[in-house]
């Protein structure tokens, strides 16, 4: 299959801007959107609306490896970050 053949689908980053990222490197907005959206459903529930917001940004900004190893941790209960109040 040549360039020409490759079929590409639009792809849309949904993380808005965040003043405590102002750089290029977002590897620690990927990290605190993850923990903010997991503290974020702990404490209002699965269907609290702006806990997506977080969600959307995690899921754009992070490698799908990383939040995979990351839940994993938070299962086995050897996550890094406290999640509860």
């Amino acid at each position: 299959m040549s360039d020409d053949e490759r079929e590409t689908k639009p792809f849309k980053f949904v993380t808005g801007f965040d003043a405590r990222f102002p750089n290029q490197n977002q590897t620690k907005h990927c990290w605190q959107n993850y923990v903010d959206y997991h503290k974020c459903i702990l404490a209002k529930g699965e269907g609290f609306a702006p806990c997506r917001q977080f969600f959307l940004a995690y899921r754009s900004l992070c490698p799908s490896g990383w939040t995979e190893r990351w839940d994993e941790q938070r299962e086995n209960g050897n996550f890094p970050a406290r999640l509860e109040s």
